[in-house]
């Protein structure tokens, strides 16, 4: 198993010669590393910030085969993306998770339950089960409660599945490395490198010891999802995508309490609108609009957004009068989509696509749950500009196989077990044995270890407060104030694992907590 490098080890590690240059440390990439390295390729993989900085943890966190692709007649995309889901529902358990879908069938409103049924049908078709039914108004309201009851008819039930975005990047990073890949982040790509007109590699930008080391490699791959026509441009290519940004919201389990999640579709433009329960706090989603601003810059919720969410809860669950002051923190992602022409950006395609430009392959569109269909055709795309390397691209199992927890770590419960082998894989043993007295005990109102925290700081390759509590845990989003309660234990636990004096850490605690109230609060207007 290769770790991760120190930072010291990077001038002799960037100075091999490499096969596969990969760029972009989300899902996309991570999966492409992963499908490179236990091929027996030289793959190194450069993220400009942090793993999973970009879209891939401020997706809405759903593994789903997308039932509204079937109505735009996407029946491939929904047939693809139905299969990964149950792929990694058996692969990845404890980390993906099924998740039980409602949507109310409303006298008047649009879709109608004949409509919605027979889209339901050939979602259960594909995945070669069936999952679907219709229940009664009374049963509906017992199913989710506080809906709204006017014109209530009965309602849709279905299966999807949800997962922790930021930890399925990083768990896919960890099996990479396991087959000898090799991930770093806060390094990112200053120019490519060109032989003639030819990419071969990068001159790169170490965001945390400074410096501009190169890097050659006989095939550069772009996975820098919604950032990707800026690397194109240096081929002298047009832009192809069209950023959209989706906000969320993350409300208090208890003011939104939901057994099953709940979809509908907006009461003013018709787009569907969802509120499920994740990681102990009930996340609703999504907005869909034109993203213009600097991508380099962190996206956040406007005040617009914040109201047309708002609305739709306050419609579905009219009794308990949500407001913004229930709102515990926000997060907007920023989506590789490809630009159609089309006016409403709801309409735009998901399918991935590729292009090889002068060397430079590039890797856009596509989604979360479809990570390995993409890893695999850009490999079955690079294959001729690998000579001598032949290898068979059907999937295998997205991960190998766990063995069980033991030791202290039976004192968990088996719930508790299950998520730590699915967001740590062969880690999660370590993570406990490495854990003092009391650190196997959750953080209060989370599902989150007080041991995670610790393995976080000492082996995930954490360079900023961050990382560690929106991205390596999801506390900042979970708990009021980006945590703000819980910093002096957090603090107690990590500054020596980080090899932190106390000026870095009050720097980076001030740092973090601005970044907080930025770009994850609520927003006071536009």
């Amino acid at each position: 198993m290769t770790p991760a490098p120190r930072r010291e080890e990077l001038p002799a590690l960037l100075a091999r010669e490499w096969d596969v240059l990969v760029v972009g440390g989300g899902i996309t990439g991570a999966g492409i590393l992963l499908e490179a390295a236990r091929r027996g390729l030289k793959a190194l993989l450069v993220e400009q910030r942090d793993f999973a900085w970009g879209t891939s943890s401020r997706s809405s966190k759903l593994v789903h085969g997308g039932l509204r692709y079937l109505k735009q007649g996407q029946f491939a995309l929904t047939r693809e993306s139905v299969h990964e889901r149950q792929a990694l529902l058996a692969d990845a358990a404890g980390l993906v998770e099924p998740q039980g879908f409602a949507f109310g069938d409303y006298a008047g409103r649009k879709p109608g339950r004949r409509q919605f049924m027979l889209g339901l049908a050939i979602y259960d078709v594909m995945a070669g089960r069936r999952a679907r039914r219709y229940v009664d108004a009374a049963d509906f309201a017992m199913l989710a409660p506080h809906v709204n009851r006017e014109g209530l008819r009965g309602g849709m039930l279905y299966q999807d599945a949800k997962t922790d975005d930021a930890r399925l990047v990083l768990r896919v990073l960890q099996e990479a490395r396991r087959h000898g890949g090799v991930a770093v982040n806060y390094l990112g790509v200053a120019s490519l490198l060109r032989e003639g007109e030819r990419v071969a590699g990068a001159v790169l930008h170490d965001g945390v010891g400074g410096g501009q080391p190169t890097v050659r490699a006989r095939l550069v791959i772009s996975a820098t999802g919604a950032w990707a026509d800026g690397l194109r441009g240096q081929v002298g290519e047009r832009p192809k995508l069209r950023p959209l940004r989706g906000s969320h919201l993350l409300l208090p389990a208890w003011r939104l309490p939901l057994a099953q999640a709940v979809s509908l579709m907006h009461p003013r433009d018709g787009r569907p609108v969802f509120a499920y329960p994740w990681e102990g706090v009930t996340l609703v989603g999504t907005t869909d609009v034109d993203h213009a601003g600097a991508l380099d810059n962190e996206a956040a919720i406007t005040r617009g957004e914040l109201d047309y969410l708002l609305a739709a809860l306050r419609w579905q669950f009219p009794s308990l009068a949500l407001g913004v002051e229930d709102v515990l923190a926000t997060f907007s992602g920023v989506r590789p989509v490809i630009d159609s022409g089309r006016l409403d950006p709801s309409k735009e395609g998901r399918e991935h696509a590729l292009w090889l430009e002068n060397g430079l392959l590039t890797v856009a569109g596509g989604k979360l749950t479809t990570f390995r269909v993409i890893a695999l055709d850009a490999l079955r795309r690079a294959a001729p500009l690998l000579p001598g390397w032949q290898a068979d691209l059907r999937p295998l199992p997205i991960f190998d196989a766990v063995p069980p927890l033991s030791g202290k770590a039976l004192l968990l419960d088996a719930q508790q077990r299950a998520r730590l082998l699915g967001r740590h894989g062969v880690h999660a043993q370590a993570l406990c044995d490495a854990a003092p007295d009391g650190e196997l005990a959750p953080v209060p109102g989370t599902q989150t270890l007080w041991a995670q925290l610790r393995w976080g700081a000492r082996r995930e390759d954490v360079q900023h407060l961050d990382d560690l509590l929106l991205r390596r845990t999801r506390l900042g989003l979970q708990l009021a104030g980006g945590a703000l309660a819980i910093m002096p234990r957090l603090r107690a636990i990590c500054q020596a694992e980080l090899g932190w004096d106390d000026a870095r850490w009050d720097e980076e605690q001030q740092r973090y907590l601005a970044l907080w109230r930025r770009h994850y609060s609520v927003p006071q207007d536009d």
